[in-house]
């Protein structure tokens, strides 16, 4: 059962600003304080922030265990001057969070890191990797995405905001114009008006297909029709889209910082890159182009490697953790009060 509560000030889906973010814990606290004594057993709390302090809040109220899954850009976003690593208040709000869950949850090495080196937590922290659901067959429509018969198709995933870079991939597609590359891009943001301009300024307007949000089935489709994955996405915590692309088979041109470096890896998984290298990126898109059966092992690489990646074996992991976190109860409520200080 899902229940929903508003957020007000929130003005775009894709990007959330502060006073959205502060105004969620009030509304999350009018719906989760008056529950039943033991209509819950346990909480999982995704995002230390902003949902960090609810979750804490509310597993004290229900004196009830408070497993709390981080996923990287609640930690460290290099694109945001409000990303909590930068501010000394917001790092130690972070750190009080951290070390007072029942049970810590990360899903990358990246992001495990990130626990011990900014935030000073030296505590046990389960390292369960995300999981997608198992894609369902999905056909090339090459045509309905305006792609030429002998395009090289590369195509990117994402919320169009200065995180992603997006802005980059027009550098690459100017690059790769003897390679008659193409670039679909799927997602919604404040950068798309900057994706044309800058296309239209570097003559590859023609070549840049913006497809905005897409349904799971078309997406499925663009990935399907597509002969590359492409990011330059500053960091990511782990990276869902990343296995969404191995799952079609296709082979992932990437950066080096981020969770994915857990699963990606240059010359089997395609080729991963030091960050913001557009020149080591370009060549490598070319090299890939060029190789044919490089892209067919690498295609071979990936549709095996993500097997370990859905979703029924994130929720077996989860499950043991919630069974943990609920025998440790008892000794839990002895050991933090049922408050919020």
């Amino acid at each position: 059962r899902v229940l929903r509560v508003p957020v007000f000030f929130r003005r775009q889906l894709a990007v959330a600003n502060l006073p959205s973010m502060f105004a969620y814990l009030p509304s999350g606290l009018l719906r989760g304080l008056p529950w039943r004594r033991g209509a819950i057993d346990v909480i999982n709390t995704h995002f230390v922030l902003p949902t960090g302090p609810l979750g804490h809040a509310l597993a004290r109220r229900h004196r009830v265990p408070n497993v709390l899954s981080v996923h990287g850009g609640d930690l460290f976003d290099p694109s945001k001057r409000s990303s909590p690593h930068r501010h000394a208040p917001l790092r130690s709000a972070v750190r009080w969070l951290l070390e007072r869950a029942d049970a810590l949850v990360g899903q990358s090495r990246d992001t495990l890191r990130h626990v011990r080196e900014i935030y000073g937590v030296e505590r046990p922290v389960e390292l369960v990797p995300l999981g997608i659901e198992r894609p369902p067959t999905a056909r090339p429509v090459r045509e309905a995405f305006g792609l030429p018969p002998a395009a090289f198709a590369m195509i990117t995933i994402g919320r169009l905001v200065p995180r992603k870079a997006t802005l980059q991939l027009i550098d690459v597609l100017a690059a790769t114009r003897t390679a008659q590359t193409h670039l679909l891009v799927v997602g919604d943001g404040p950068e798309a008006d900057a994706l044309q301009t800058r296309a239209t300024a570097l003559g590859v307007r023609d070549r840049l297909h913006l497809l905005g949000h897409l349904s799971e089935a078309r997406k499925y489709e663009a990935l399907a029709s597509a002969d590359l994955f492409v990011s330059t996405s500053q960091h990511e915590g782990f990276g869902l889209v990343f296995l969404e692309a191995m799952a079609f088979g296709l082979p992932v041109v990437c950066y080096d910082r981020g969770g994915q470096t857990d699963f990606l890896e240059t010359g089997t998984s395609g080729h991963v890159v030091a960050l913001n290298d557009l020149a080591a990126f370009v060549q490598a898109v070319l090299a890939l182009h060029a190789d044919r059966a490089l892209r067919e092992r690498c295609s071979r690489h990936n549709r095996m490697r993500v097997e370990d990646f859905f979703i029924d074996t994130c929720a077996m992991r989860y499950e043991g953790l919630f069974e943990q976190a609920v025998a440790a109860a008892p000794a839990a409520a002895r050991q933090f009060p049922a408050s919020f200080s």
